[in-house]
């Protein structure tokens, strides 16, 4: 014997399913232009050394092929968070702050032990995403174990 569900419910259900698969799409959307954004970034890095030699015209056309790309990964991340419960927004919001707050305050206090020659080294830009991407992940675990 099937059961039928009162016909609130069944809105309910078919309104939840509906905003996951929503999610889904934009989950799997974002995924895929941050794919192709990591692609066009290998191929501007590294296709002047292994590939075109020093072409300006094809290293130019391939940076900017990234930027566009990137363009459109920023607008899949806009739709994927616009999409989101509200409390998902809340945890995803306040890790971006948290993130470009340490990595704004860290980055120029970084830039400037460079300039004033206190660090051996140059300043490299990757060791500030390796700090942005570890901060912007500690935040979101943080965060929803608060609100759990």
């Amino acid at each position: 014997m099937s059961k039928t569900l009162p016909k609130d419910e069944n809105k309910h259900t078919q309104k939840n399913n509906s905003w996951e698969c929503k999610n889904k799409s934009n989950t799997l959307t974002l995924a895929r232009w941050t794919a192709a954004w990591l692609i066009t970034l290998a191929l501007a890095t590294f296709s002047p050394q292994f590939s075109w030699g020093e072409s300006k015209i094809l290293t130019l056309l391939a940076i900017l092929l990234n930027l566009l790309v990137g363009i459109g990964m920023i607008i899949a991340n806009k739709n994927h968070l616009k999409n989101l419960d509200e409390l998902q927004q809340k945890i995803m919001f306040e890790a971006m702050a948290i993130t470009l707050g340490v990595g704004l305050v860290t980055g120029l206090s970084y830039s400037l032990l460079d300039i004033t020659n206190i660090i051996p080294f140059d300043a490299e830009i990757s060791n500030m995403y390796f700090i942005m991407g570890f901060t912007y992940i500690i935040s979101i675990a943080v965060i929803k174990r608060r609100y759990q």
